[in-house]
């Protein structure tokens, strides 16, 4: 029976053009998984957008000198380019700007209100004494009165993970100009978090297979929850769905409350626009869906504790009970997919030092799938972990150049120049069935990896197998046996093409691009590996029109071995992968002292 897997893939801030360490978190990972549970024969509902609303947003476009608005409609279109280019399928890649989001955003906020988990109390706000205008929590920053950093932001400390508000802060200071700010009395919403404690803390021990970090992070923070703010002093938002509230100018939700909020509204936008305005219940509201979020680590709290919250609050599931929205029940999350962080040549990246590679820049000198093949096989899964340029281009060049292409090339050569097309079974020996029982036995091995999002074990177990079909080829010799044993070298060409279709497969979700080359070369029909689309459509509710990614993702393959066709022509084969020479490590690395 297929299952109903929804992958909700953090949202990427339009404030700029998003880094290699970005989708190292939230692109690839979320995609593999997504392109596995697919071949699978699963129903994926992929889903995510632009976060277009908070801090980085305004003041990005005060420094522009343009509105939000149009900071946000330009960085869309850029992220979602530029994600498309990288082949991440998405059933819906949208933006939190649409009034289908503001209104599923505002059906939350009032039935958390109704059943009594948000509530009104004064609070600090933080006003910049020059130009008298609210400074947001993220755009404050001091010494963290818990551990003693100096650094904390004025709604977390990134170095003990404890949630904060900014006059908490020691010696706090603003971002953008360093002055103290003023801190002035005003009405906000909060969202009762301690109310959830019992039912998160019975959920969270529930979920055994989580990763260990993930799960003891996220169980630690139970421990201290206090209210937090959901609203804000601001004039970019959503607005706040409360008689005396929702024509005020100045106060909106915050960013943090309605981005996760996203997920679901995305889910429900791609059920409009597909037909049945009712198809997204399949993966929110019945017992047996599942859902998994992916994600940096510095986003854990929000997926594995606020958001969560809001989901119980909304079903009316915590400690002032409550009842259901019109909605119906929401399920909680099956599990946080939570990455590491990616550094860069032993730094953090960072756009002003010019220690960032944007994925647009990667993508206009190599291919999309030398990126994903490093960041599936050197990502920061488990651990914080390096992009170094050398490392890339040995990847590049010794594992996809001369392991994976060099057996498809050499093998696809070979029997164009010999024989011309594929050549029938043969009797097999038990050389050859032992090569096609491991690439066989690969499916369930890789496939239950990538199932737990193993994406290193799974892309390290693939490039094991591959090397076994190289061992093969090479052992077996063809090429000695044209004129002395030519059925044997037919019977070999078969065994390595079947290989190299069963590798493929496998590959598939790891390198889109070029495995739906290799399934042309080898005479299959229909798709392997579809992608993305991107696509101009209309607001659903009267907005203006914007672009999304889409797609229709059916495949013409399953995860699992199926028979090569035999006797279909063999043309000579383009090589799949570029090798990279050396000199380009020097070209980086000064590509980067000088900010180009």
């Amino acid at each position: 029976m297929p299952r109903h897997i929804l992958t909700a893939v953090a949202w990427p801030y339009a404030n700029g053009p998003r880094h290699i360490g970005h989708v190292a978190g939230f692109g690839v990972p979320s995609d593999v998984f997504s392109r596995y549970q697919r071949l699978a024969g699963n129903n994926v509902l992929m889903v995510s957008g632009t976060d277009e609303h908070g801090t980085p947003i305004t003041v990005q476009a005060d420094n522009e000198g343009v509105s939000p608005r149009v900071l946000a409609d330009r960085y869309n279109r850029v992220i979602a380019e530029d994600l498309q280019r990288l082949g991440l399928a998405y059933d819906l890649f949208t933006r939190t700007t649409t009034r289908n989001h503001y209104s599923v955003t505002q059906d939350l906020f009032r039935q958390l209100h109704a059943n009594g988990y948000v509530v009104e109390k004064p609070t600090l706000s933080a006003i910049s004494p020059s130009t008298g205008r609210t400074l947001p929590d993220r755009y404050i920053e001091g010494t963290c009165p818990i551990c003693g950093y100096d650094g904390a932001r004025g709604d977390q400390c990134d170095n003990c993970g404890n949630q904060l508000d900014p006059e908490q802060l020691l010696n706090p200071r603003s971002r953008i100009n360093g002055e103290m700010p003023d801190f002035v009395q005003s009405q906000h919403f909060f969202l009762d978090l301690p109310a959830f404690a019992d039912a998160l803390g019975s959920w969270l021990q529930s979920r055994t297979d989580w990763r260990p970090n993930v799960l003891k992070f996220s169980l630690n923070l139970v421990e201290d929850l206090k209210p937090r703010a959901i609203s804000r002093d601001l004039d970019w938002g959503v607005p706040i769905p409360l008689p005396g509230w929702e024509d005020r100018g100045d106060k909106r939700l915050y960013v943090w409350f309605d981005a996760v909020i996203g997920y679901l509204s995305a889910s429900i936008e791609w059920a409009r626009r597909s037909g049945d305005a009712d198809a997204w219940r399949q993966w929110w509201t019945e017992p047996d869906a599942e859902s998994y979020y992916f994600m940096g680590k510095d986003n854990v709290t929000f997926h594995s504790v606020i958001w969560p919250s809001i989901l119980l609050g909304y079903d009316g599931e915590g400690a002032h009970g409550g009842s259901p929205g019109d909605l119906g029940r929401l399920s909680l999350p099956t599990e946080v997919v939570s990455s590491e962080f990616l550094t860069m040549e032993g730094r953090k990246f960072s756009s002003s030092r010019s220690v960032v590679i944007y994925v647009r820049d990667f993508l206009d000198r190599y291919s999309a799938d030398a990126l994903r093949y490093y960041l599936s096989a050197a990502g920061p899964e488990s651990n914080d972990t390096d992009f170094t340029w050398s490392e890339f281009v040995r990847r590049n060049n010794d594992e996809l150049v001369a392991a994976w292409g060099n057996l498809v090339n050499r093998t696809l050569s070979f029997t164009a120049k010999n024989i011309g097309s594929i050549p029938e079974a043969g009797e097999p020996t038990d050389a050859d069935r032992g090569l096609l029982a491991t690439t066989s036995a690969a499916f369930e091995t890789v496939g239950a990896d990538l199932g737990r999002s193993r994406i290193k074990a799974a892309i390290a177990e693939s490039m094991r197998v591959v090397a076994e079909a190289n061992k093969y080829l090479s052992d077996q010799a063809p090429w000695k046996l044209r004129e002395s044993d030519p059925d044997r070298m037919r019977v070999i060409l078969h065994t390595a093409l079947q290989a190299i279709s069963d590798c493929n497969t496998i590959l598939a979700p790891f390198l889109p691009h070029s495995a739906q080359q290799v399934h042309t070369m080898l005479g299959r029909d229909g798709v392997l590996a579809p992608s993305p689309e991107l696509r101009e459509v209309d607001d659903l509710d009267g907005g203006p029109s914007y672009p999304v990614l889409t797609g229709d993702y059916t495949t013409a393959a399953r995860w699992q071995s199926e028979p090569i066709p035999t006797g279909v022509e063999v043309a000579p084969p383009t090589p799949l992968f570029t090798k990279l020479d050396p000199s380009i490590v020097d070209e980086e690395l000064a590509r980067m002292e000088h900010g180009g």
